[in-house]
């Protein structure tokens, strides 16, 4: 992890939070930051920002060691709002600054939306901006209308929706791509898939450590979620390398289709 000028660059692995909900919540983002995690992903959709927000403030950890991202949604879609709408988040989450605000969805207003996030950040209420679920289409509508380069995009990517071409295509405007739901809808279809529980026995992990693997290795960041603290440090525990072989057959289980029914590239 780097830090430079204030701005830290986003760690490989991070937390999700989508569906976690009260003392719940707040207990398992503490839980997750006191083991080792330092990249919290949040939303305004998850409405969950004030619990995460407790559990960042109870783990002890300093702040500036630490990677907080959320989104924006409707209805907090005009530039006005947008700026109203990273206050409130700055509010829920008992924070001065954001490292990461994303869009959360394409919007017919996302260029006015993009335009308020390039000026929050100019004022360092945010150190990074970007979106969330843009196709090829809609990315290259962006990139023709801003000023600043979208430092992610967060998009659904698995093992069996890997989107090679759009990741590579992200990659090369430079754009990171982050995965969420990397162990896609059900992980029993991971758990499930003879190919990947071969893979995880030769090198002594567990199915769902392949599958992040494997994201990992083709320079994909993640945000896994769990609330077990066993699974939170196994999904950190990933300090291994797939070789080419096995990395092809798992490339062969992509079936190139959304598990959620999400946007096409």
């Amino acid at each position: 992890m780097q830090n430079w000028g204030g701005r830290m660059e986003i760690p490989k692995i991070g937390l999700g939070t989508w569906n976690l909900r009260g003392n719940e919540c707040e207990k398992v983002v503490e839980c997750a930051i006191r083991i080792g995690y330092r990249h919290i992903d949040t939303a305004q959709m998850y409405g969950n920002e004030k619990e995460v927000g407790l559990g960042i403030k109870n783990s002890g950890i300093d702040r500036r060691e630490l990677f907080i991202t959320t989104k924006l949604c409707s209805p907090n879609t005009t530039y006005n709002s947008v700026i109203s709408g990273v206050k409130e988040s700055l509010k829920n989450l008992q924070l001065d600054y954001l490292d990461l605000v994303l869009i959360h969805e394409p919007y017919a207003s996302s260029i006015e939306m993009y335009k308020a996030l390039e000026d929050l950040q100019a004022k360092g209420l945010i150190k990074h901006i970007g979106v969330s679920n843009f196709n090829q289409k809609q990315i290259n509508n962006l990139l023709d209308n801003c000023t600043v380069i979208p430092y992610v995009n967060q998009i659904e990517n698995h093992i069996f929706y890997q989107r090679e071409e759009y990741v590579k295509y992200l990659q090369s405007k430079g754009i990171k791509v982050v995965a969420w739901s990397p162990l896609c809808a059900d992980i029993s279809k991971i758990t499930n898939n003879k190919i990947i529980n071969d893979i995880a026995q030769k090198y002594s992990k567990t199915s769902a450590q392949i599958a992040l693997k494997f994201l990992l290795q083709r320079d994909i960041y993640i945000i896994p979620k769990s609330k077990n603290p066993s699974r939170l440090e196994e999904n950190l525990d990933i300090d291994f390398t797939i070789d080419e072989n096995g990395m092809n057959k798992l490339k062969d289980l992509d079936e190139g289709r959304s598990l959620f029914g999400w946007y096409k590239d």
